[in-house]
């Protein structure tokens, strides 16, 4: 479908040199398929908005994530760190 459109600028482009309102007509394609087309300028990769959908999610679990870190950090600070010291020791 897309291909068909630029197909079909470039033809009322062409027939610009023999009459300049078809050069209009190409202008009003271009921006037309530029504003409206793909996902409303959403470009090539997104379809349907999933990006979008894709980095809500993405986002959520980072929240998440940063909240239980926060939680349980602090919680067990003093433990990791004795876990860790026994560990290095361990490996001597």
């Amino acid at each position: 479908m897309f291909v068909l459109l630029l197909v079909l600028i470039v033809v009322l482009f062409g027939l610009g040199f023999l009459n300049p309102i078809w050069w209009v007509a190409a202008a009003v394609l271009v921006f037309g398929a530029a504003r409206y087309g793909r996902d409303h300028g959403g470009g090539p990769g997104r379809r349907n908005g999933s990006d979008l959908g894709d980095y809500r999610v993405y986002e959520q679990r980072r929240d998440r994530q940063d909240r239980w870190d926060r939680r349980y950090t602090r919680r067990h600070r003093a433990r990791w760190r004795r876990e860790e010291r026994r560990d290095r020791e361990r490996r001597r």
